[in-house]
């Protein structure tokens, strides 16, 4: 695997899918259709997925590929496989509250390995380099050229005082009452993959999730979490949130960086 030259990819392709997305939420208007699973779509997500899946089509055509709007790629059983979610956070994006992200990733043997998470109404972005370090890019970005960039790493936490981030639109009872288990100094909402950035920046050192998300969803912000030295486990176990899995759907999970004295469901 040449991961620089798949890192200068998705790279481009996450800013190009970004700006395609962006001319679409500055519009007066925009359709929205209803999934199979009462999830909504936009005709952003289906713009930056056609754009996604071209382009790595092109650069990468014998690696397997897995796409939120394409049902038919998701029967693949590859040990390594493509993942992408081109517009994570579709809520976000409907009601214009900008924390919506393009999230494009390379799994291995069931470990996200590299990532890009790009937030382009926060002017945010985040990725694995070919190493395998987590960095963010400073803007403002030029596709074809990358600017300068930061390492970035999660923090150490003061479990008397943490930090946590919780889901913006999916937020329940049974999120509070486990976050409730902790001695939270601050706690803060947002939407999309964002919030696995936030523990990899040290933003926060606690994301869990108790609700349903798909590898898609979660694959590239776990690459740049793991990338800045964070972990993600399932929630009932504590053991690591695998990849490939058979439809794709995660369990509850916890995002956290280590020494976070993790609690019990």
């Amino acid at each position: 695997m040449n991961y620089s030259e798949l890192v200068t990819v998705m790279r481009k392709l996450a800013l190009e899918a970004g700006d395609r997305i962006m001319q679409i939420y500055d519009a007066d208007d925009f359709d929205v259709k209803v999934k199979s699973d009462a999830s909504p779509v936009t005709e952003a997500d289906e713009a930056a997925d056609a754009l996604i899946s071209a382009g790595l089509r092109s650069a990468f055509p014998d690696m397997a590929l897995v796409t939120e709007e394409q049902a038919d790629s998701h029967d693949t059983q590859a040990m390594t496989f493509l993942i992408v979610d081109p517009l994570d956070g579709t809520k976000e994006f409907i009601n214009r509250r900008g924390d919506f992200t393009v999230n494009i990733a390379l799994v291995e043997d069931g470990v996200p390995t590299r990532g890009v998470v790009y937030a382009p109404a926060k002017g945010r972005m985040f990725y694995t380099d070919a190493l395998g370090q987590s960095v963010e890019e400073q803007g403002p970005f030029d596709a074809e050229t990358p600017g300068q960039t930061r390492p970035i790493h999660v923090t150490r936490p003061d479990n008397d005082a943490l930090m946590v981030v919780a889901s913006k639109s999916h937020r329940d009872q049974a999120t509070d009452d486990y976050i409730g288990k902790y001695a939270v100094k601050d706690m803060t909402s947002a939407g999309s993959s964002l919030k696995f950035c936030l523990v990899a920046t040290g933003e926060a050192d606690l994301y869990p999730r108790l609700g349903r998300t798909m590898e898609w969803d979660t694959a590239a912000g776990h690459a740049v979490l793991a990338g800045a030295g964070g972990q993600v486990v399932r929630f009932d176990d504590h053991t690591p949130l695998s990849y490939g899995k058979t439809g794709f759907a995660n369990p509850f999970f916890i995002a956290y960086a280590p020494g976070v004295a993790l609690k019990g469901a």
